[in-house]
């Protein structure tokens, strides 16, 4: 039932941020208590049993998800930015735009060998984000124990880019 009420409290909004691509709006999940706590609970649930060692959430609105998440399993967060956002020494990861490339960056000690992290994003698209995330965290030596989002486009085949990681999606298009 709550995952019914997600779902259709997820707007699209046509032609944003360029013409012919429907934009998934989730900033009306995010304005309900009722609805964002249900959200986070329910990507949460996987990992009650056994909690991962620190929840990852990728620039920006993954941090939104990922945070929270975090404070309800009782785990550190580490955020992935976008190039030149964080103030220590960093790893990074180019991956492809659909015109250009774009790096995303991690500190070098976020993470360490045998870590176990869950990556959080709140939108599986076309998988190059997150995957550069994934490659980043096991270039630190952490275990990827799961890629979890609100919300996956799953025409779109991102999961393709993410071969043999757990993706777990709440709502698919």
């Amino acid at each position: 039932m709550k995952l019914d009420m997600i779902k259709a409290a997820v707007r699209d909004i046509p032609d944003f941020p360029e013409k012919g691509i429907i934009f998934k709006d989730i900033t009306p999940v995010l304005k309900s208590p009722e609805l964002f706590r249900a959200a986070v609970d329910l990507m949460c649930a996987p990992y009650r049993e056994s909690p991962p060692d620190l929840v990852v959430g990728i620039d920006a609105r993954g941090f939104i998800f990922a945070s929270a998440m975090a404070y309800r399993l009782g785990t550190g967060f580490i955020p992935i930015r976008k190039k030149g956002k964080l103030p220590h020494v960093t790893v990074s990861a180019d991956y492809a735009l659909e015109y250009g490339t774009a790096t995303v960056e991690v500190h070098e000690d976020a993470a360490g060998p045998g870590d176990r992290v869950v990556v959080v994003d709140d939108l599986l698209a076309t998988g190059g984000t997150l995957a550069a995330a994934v490659g980043l965290l096991h270039g630190l030596g952490a275990k990827v124990e799961g890629v979890s989002v609100l919300i996956e486009l799953a025409f779109l085949k991102g999961r393709s880019k993410l071969p043999g990681e757990t993706v777990r999606a709440l709502i698919e298009y």
